[in-house]
């Protein structure tokens, strides 16, 4: 089962997440297990102030190390094997991708840094935090609805979370690629027809036309991804196709 805590100012926020869909069926399989905790309860002063004016001056409040120190710290199981990732929502961090959601998901253990005011004190990423991840370039009012994309992303690669265990193997970004298009009944809606290969029951040849389009939606959608992804010979004439197509 994988343990993931969150570290929150807001912990009213998660609730209707964890216990719907994906991510419930998750918790109900033991999958997974959440924990929300706010880290205000951590302060070590009468008043719980978890943020303080930065030195040098300059805007906005900046989150207190104590609170965060002393959370992770609490909520670390010293018996584990292995080192929890500790991971900062934060709009300087790593940009988040589908592999880096598959690396996560091979942890046993995720804690989540979600935070608010104008920054962290350094000493948070220097001496707590593995990860720092962005999930765009963007800035959120706090790192909450950030977590809850990762998390999400994360515990539906967990072995028995989706029904189908083939089902994330080849969504958009696992292979590489963006997912081909996905059609239903009926075959023939208000003039709009589904590609005849697909009603064909040929599988090798409806395996080719998804590979294919696969790889169209992707040189049409987002080249970059081609970048670096490894052609093979069918696939570079595929692409000389596309490229003729929009010339």
């Amino acid at each position: 089962m994988m343990k993931i805590d969150v570290l929150t100012l807001f912990p009213e926020m998660f609730p209707g997440v964890f216990g719907h869909s994906i991510l419930k069926r998750a918790e109900e399989t033991n999958a997974a297990s959440y924990r929300v905790i706010n880290f205000r309860e951590y302060a070590d002063n009468k008043h719980q102030t978890v943020d303080d004016y930065p030195y040098g001056g300059g805007a906005g409040m900046v989150l207190k190390p104590q609170p965060i120190f002393d959370a992770v710290r609490d909520i670390t199981d010293k018996s584990e094997a292995k080192r929890p990732r500790v991971i900062l929502m934060c709009p300087q961090g790593e940009r988040y991708n589908q592999r880096k959601a598959e690396e996560l998901a091979r942890e046993d253990h995720l804690i989540f840094i979600c935070g608010h005011y104008e920054g962290y004190d350094e000493r948070i990423r220097e001496h707590v935090v593995t990860d720092e991840i962005s999930i765009g370039d963007f800035v959120l009012t706090g790192g909450e609805l950030g977590a809850m994309v990762v998390i999400d992303s994360v515990v539906r690669l967990l072995p028995g979370v989706l029904g189908n265990e083939q089902s994330h193997m080849k969504d958009s970004f696992s292979t590489g690629l963006l997912e081909h298009p996905h059609y239903t009944r009926p075959a023939d809606f208000r003039g709009m027809k589904v590609p005849d290969v697909l009603l064909s029951g040929n599988h090798r040849f409806i395996e080719e036309w998804r590979a294919k389009e696969s790889l169209r939606r992707t040189f049409l959608r987002r080249p970059d991804l081609l970048e670096e992804f490894p052609l093979e010979d069918e696939q570079r004439k595929w692409l000389e196709e596309f490229k003729n197509e929009k010339i």
